[in-house]
């Protein structure tokens, strides 16, 4: 029977498989429930709440982890259980939900936006990392605090949505004013770039556009290299930034065909790492 996906936020019910991805900014867990998959969250910084949130509803379970934190939520649990490699990890849940959601690639560019990025070439089975950048959701927040003050992630994508990048961003096209230009004239000459010639906004919702167009460019850009040089044209994101945030799907979904590739942003996509954790300890009944 197929899968179905939803998120869990009211209290669970006991599952004998768990899968857990403790990163840099959340702690994100997949499991299953009567041939359902479910997904709940924790932010890292109350990792004791994880600990005694997993104790709670998955006393003796089978359990594994992954992701930059995976030691320090074993510290607080008190217990080892079976770890995964982040990428290894990562990969095989992202190829688990493009076979659920009905894509039959095997050959692309898998793009991770969590607090960073990181860049990964997937091959059937086999898999290695490209490249990446330290840009990616925690440049969107700090970025975003910093020029405006602002620091919850609702109201930042919220006024993002209604800013105006023109307004700030120097496009193409303002530099082939009156002409026509070698390349696409929406293609983003200089981020930030007006500010010095006389076009600054101290609007916030601007600046807050500007900052997600900074990011989705920069990863798209590296993306979209990447495919490239690897020889594929297909382009999968994922990551915890997408989450809430149609502004960035938005943007990396045009740049990328912009650029020529084709992009898929995978629906759950933040949740791939606990998804292949999950499927490592996960035995079907």
């Amino acid at each position: 029977m197929r899968d179905k996906q939803r998120k869990g936020n009211s209290k669970l019910v006991y599952s004998s498989y768990l899968g857990i991805d403790a990163g840099g900014t959340l702690v994100k867990f997949a499991f299953y429930h009567k041939g359902i998959l479910t997904f709940h969250k924790i932010p890292s910084a109350h990792m004791s709440a994880a600990a005694a949130w997993i104790t709670e509803q998955f006393s003796g379970a089978q359990l594994c982890v992954t992701g930059g934190k995976s030691k320090l939520l074993q510290s607080y649990l008190g217990r080892e259980m079976q770890e995964m490699v982040e990428f290894e990890a990562t990969c095989s849940g992202a190829a688990y939900l493009l076979k659920e959601q009905g894509t039959n690639e095997s050959s692309y560019v898998l793009t991770n936006v969590g607090t960073g990025t990181s860049i990964h070439f997937v091959q059937g089975e086999e898999h290695s990392r490209v490249g990446g950048t330290g840009v990616g959701g925690g440049t969107l927040m700090g970025l975003s605090y910093l020029l405006t003050g602002h620091s919850d992630y609702r109201q930042i994508m919220s006024l993002s949505r209604e800013g105006d990048r023109a307004n700030i961003d120097l496009k193409v096209s303002h530099i082939y004013e009156g002409a026509e230009p070698p390349i696409p004239g929406e293609l983003t000459a200089s981020n930030f770039g007006r500010v010095l010639q006389g076009s600054d906004s101290s609007r916030d919702a601007d600046k807050l556009a500007c900052v997600v167009g900074l990011v989705g460019e920069t990863v798209t850009t590296m993306s979209v290299l990447a495919a490239g040089k690897c020889g594929v044209a297909t382009v999968v994101y994922i990551g915890s930034s997408f989450v809430d945030n149609d502004l960035l799907r938005e943007i990396v979904l045009r740049y990328t065909v912009l650029r020529g590739a084709q992009p898929i942003v995978l629906a759950n996509g933040e949740f791939s790492g606990a998804i292949g954790a999950l499927r490592s300890v996960y035995r079907e009944s």
